[in-house]
This record gives C-alpha cells, structure tokens and sequence, in this order.
C-alpha cells in the first residue's frame, strides 16, 4: 500500500475513537496519516485525539467549530490529506480498517474509487444489520439508481478509497454537507469518467449509529435531488 490518509469524521464519538484511531495506526502501513475531524462534539471527541496526536505525529485533529454534517467533515479532512491513497471510514468501525486488504487489488489495477459494499454477494465475507436497516438500504439504493446513479450496489457504506487526484477533483466540487454526500460524489465521479470499484465487506451494524432511517432519510434525499440539479446544471 503507498502513502495513505486515514480520515475518520467524528461527532460525539468519545467513548469510540480512541479505539478506531489505534485499529488505524496498527495497520500494515509504511507511510500513513490519520487525521480525525470532529464535527463540533460537545463530549471531548476532538480532546482525546488532540492528546493521541501529541505522542503519535501521524495523528492530525481538524476542528469544525459548528457541527457541520457528515459531508463537510468528510471533505474537510480529504481536502487536507497528503496520501496516494485516501480513504474515509467511519467513528464506529462497523467495518474494520482491516477491510483495507480488499481493496488493494483494485488500487494497484488502476482504480481510481475503490468503495465497500454491504449488499454485493461474497462467501468470504460477512454482514451484520438490523433488518429494518437492510430494508431500508434497499429502497434507499432503489431510489437513488432512479435518480441516475447506476451500477452502484450499496452507495452509503461509509468506508471509501479515492486516489490522491480523484480526491482532489471530486471533494473540492463536492457541495453536499449531509449525509447524502456519498451520492453526489458517485455522481460526480461517474460523469467525471472515473474508474469505480465496488467491493464486498465484512460490516456489523454498531449500537448509536448518527444516522436514523426515518429521521434522515428524506432529508438525504432532498439532498441528492439538490445535488443532481447543480450536477446537470453543470454538464
């Protein structure tokens, strides 16, 4: 694996990112950054990170002053990256930073997104979700592949690879601040002729998940039709 940026956006996740940051720093990695962007926390999330990256100067705190959404953390962070490689994972490490291995194939054969799936079919690999959150990832995908996101089996995994120039490109467009980020950047890279590949997962659903089917869901969605608007705008 070459030089790689680890970016873990972070709301109120005290009691879990001191864990995710050490699964990350133990990764079979040469060259690697990690680099935690707290979205405003109120709990002292931002706090013990700063203390990590004293002892540990791979470890970088970005702070949002307000809680800006998911999207704006993600970029934020990916924007701020030196990495060959950068990728996203989430604060509560429903897919462990291990999954990375699967990955490399992709990397080293030119892709330029490699993103993980929870839907996409492997023997090898397993998922674990409530089943009202399958249900609703279902409809979810279903909607937005009408909405004109193709080939894409599970866009809202929040484990994503980008090289160092797609990163780039495709954040510094990026608009969206919420959680339907994910979408406009697919988008963006799909009409941008980037090379996407899809891989299979081992995920386990993680109690105090940020993201409620009901409460955000159509927010998501107002989001990605905002978001599909300014990209057709722009074409």
């Amino acid at each position: 694996m070459p030089t790689l940026s680890v970016v873990i956006p972070c709301y109120n996740e005290r009691d879990t990112i001191e864990r995710i940051v050490e699964a990350v720093l133990a990764a079979p990695v040469s060259e690697l950054e990690v680099i935690v962007v707290d979205d405003g926390s109120t709990d002292g999330t931002g706090d013990v990170a700063l203390a990590r990256g004293r002892t540990c100067p791979a470890v970088r705190l970005i702070r949002l002053p307000e809680n800006a959404g998911k999207g704006a953390a993600v970029r934020a962070g990916m924007l701020d990256a030196t990495g060959a490689v950068r990728l996203f994972t989430d604060a509560d490490g429903a897919t462990p930073i291990a999954e990375l291995k699967r990955f490399e194939p992709a990397l080293a054969a030119g892709a330029d997104l490699v993103i993980a799936s929870r839907v996409l079919a492997d023997p090898a690999v397993s998922v674990t979700a409530q089943p009202h959150r399958v249900a609703a990832g279902r409809v979810f995908n279903w909607l937005v592949a009408r909405m004109g996101l193709r080939g894409i089996a599970d866009s809202q995994c929040g484990f994503k690879a980008f090289t160092g120039r797609a990163a780039g490109d495709l954040f510094g467009r990026l608009r969206t601040r919420g959680f339907g980020f994910d979408v406009e950047l697919l988008l963006l890279a799909q009409i941008s002729g980037y090379r996407i590949v899809e891989v299979p997962v081992n995920w386990t659903d993680q109690a105090g998940s940020k993201v409620g089917v009901l409460r955000d869901g159509p927010g998501m969605l107002r989001e990605i039709v905002r978001a599909r608007r300014r990209i057709r705008r722009r074409a």
